[in-house]
């Protein structure tokens, strides 16, 4: 089960839980001013943590790489279609709000965008 390459422009290593090596796919755009980072989970090409496991950190992490203030970004989480005949791995994406970005803690806040708002993503 490979997740095809439309989904990311670059592997992203990021530590993991426990510092173990992960992988993800990247993808940033611009959308309507706004810098969106889109990261992929990549299965069975990831032996490490997966995107939502990862969390903030990875969030956070991206950021640092990529030069981008946590503030001015807006985070994308996507379980890619596989074409498996299991709804598990049907195609989604999330917005995801993490409380850190403005000092709090908690949970990160999950929103499920609609087909319209994926397919604007990458206009």
């Amino acid at each position: 089960m490979r997740v095809p390459g439309k989904y990311y422009d670059e592997v992203f290593n990021f530590k993991g839980q426990w510092d173990v090596p992960s992988k993800c796919g990247l993808k940033i755009v611009k959308n309507n001013g706004k810098t969106c980072i889109i990261v992929t989970e990549l299965y069975q090409d990831n032996s490490g943590t997966s995107i939502t496991y990862a969390g903030y950190s990875l969030f956070k992490q991206i950021c640092e790489n990529k030069r981008l203030s946590e503030n001015e970004v807006i985070y994308f989480e996507c379980n890619p279609d596989t074409n498996s005949k299991l709804s598990f791995y049907d195609e989604e994406f999330f917005e995801v709000t993490f409380p850190e970005v403005n000092g709090g803690s908690g949970r990160p806040a999950y929103r499920q965008l609609s087909a319209d708002e994926v397919k604007s993503l990458f206009v």
